[in-house]
């Protein structure tokens, strides 16, 4: 499997950092139906308003959101390509480790503990 690119690695990297609070992973399970103003993401989340625009902020600034201005409101929504570099990640490295485990396991001969 192809390396994922310095680009690639940088981005999964900063998702990876940004996914590590339990409130930025509910904005993304709430966005995850659809886009949504920040008045709407906050009235699902047990935290102040200026809280959750500070989340999206960090969000977007991961490649995770994307924000689009409507009048006074902004709008959220997925970021395809981040949420995509995510998962390229993951199954690069999840699929390196359980092919390495594969290995391991059909090259092994069981041990014989009665002798």
């Amino acid at each position: 499997m192809p390396r994922l690119g310095k680009a690639t690695e940088q981005s999964a990297s900063d998702a990876f950092d940004a996914l590590g609070d339990g409130q930025r992973r509910a904005i993304l399970a709430i966005l995850g139906d659809g886009p949504r103003a920040v008045g709407d993401i906050a009235a699902q989340l047990p935290v102040s308003r200026p809280a959750v625009s500070w989340h999206l902020r960090l969000l977007k600034d991961a490649g995770l959101v994307d924000e689009q201005r409507v009048g006074t409101r902004r709008i959220y929504a997925l970021r395809r390509e981040g949420v995509e570099a995510v998962a390229q990640y993951l199954a690069e490295i999840w699929g390196d480790a359980a092919a390495r485990f594969r290995l391991v396991a059909e090259n092994t001969v069981p041990r014989d503990d009665d002798q």
